[in-house]
C-alpha cells in the first residue's frame, strides 16, 4: 500500500521562447524540476503531515517517480493574465481523508483564483461529510457554515499568479500538492 506520510505545496512561474522550457522554469522555480512527476486525483490522505517545501524536498531524489497534485497555466499572449491554483480542505477526524482541488485560470486575479480553489475542495469535502449547504450562496458564508459544522478544521490554498509576457514568450505558472511516501 502506498499511502503518502508528507505533502508539501509549492508554487513557481516560468518564462521561455519554448512552452516546454518556460513548463521546466517554472517547475524550477518551485524546486521541482528533478523529480519524475506523476499526476494523481485530489485527495489528501488521513494523517498526511504538512511540511515545508525543504523538509519534503529532503527526502526525495533526483529522478524518484513522484507524486503531486499540479495545477498549470501557460500562455503566449502578452499581458495575459494566468494563475493556477490548488484549494486544501481538511476535515476535523485525522483518520478521515480531505480534498485537494487543482484550479487553472485566465483572467482571474490571484485572490480570486486561489479562494475558488480553496471553495471547491471545501465544497467536495462538505459534500462527502454530510454538510448541508446551498451551493449559490457565496464562499465565505459556505465557509463559515462548514467550519461551523465542527467536522471540516481548516481550508487554504497556494496559487501562482503571472502576466504573459510582452514579448509574447511563453509564459507558466504552477501550483503543486508534492507528496512523500
Amino acid at each position: 500500500m502506498m499511502v503518502p506520510r508528507k505533502v508539501f505545496f509549492t508554487k513557481g512561474v516560468g518564462v521561455h521562447k519554448d512552452r516546454l522550457a518556460s513548463f521546466e522554469l517554472a517547475l524550477r522555480a518551485g524546486k521541482i524540476e528533478k523529480y519524475n512527476l506523476v499526476y494523481v486525483s485530489s485527495i489528501f490522505p488521513p494523517q498526511c503531515d504538512k511540511v515545508s517545501v525543504e523538509e519534503g524536498i529532503n527526502e526525495l531524489h533526483p529522478g524518484e517517480i513522484v507524486f503531486c497534485v499540479m495545477a498549470r497555466t501557460e500562455t503566449n499572449e502578452p499581458k495575459r493574465m494566468i494563475t493556477s491554483a490548488i484549494g486544501i480542505a481538511l476535515p476535523k477526524e485525522p483518520n478521515q481523508y480531505g480534498y485537494l482541488s487543482e484550479h487553472h485560470a485566465y483572467g482571474e486575479t490571484e485572490i480570486v483564483s486561489g479562494e475558488y480553489a480553496e471553495d471547491l475542495a471545501a465544497t467536495m469535502l462538505a459534500t462527502t461529510l454530510g454538510i448541508e449547504f446551498d451551493p449559490d450562496t457565496a464562499w465565505l458564508e459556505r465557509e463559515q457554515i462548514y467550519k461551523a459544522s465542527g467536522k471540516i478544521i481548516t481550508t487554504s490554498h497556494v496559487c501562482s499568479a503571472a502576466m504573459g509576457n510582452e514579448s509574447g514568450l511563453w509564459t507558466t505558472a504552477i501550483a503543486a500538492a508534492v507528496f512523500v511516501l
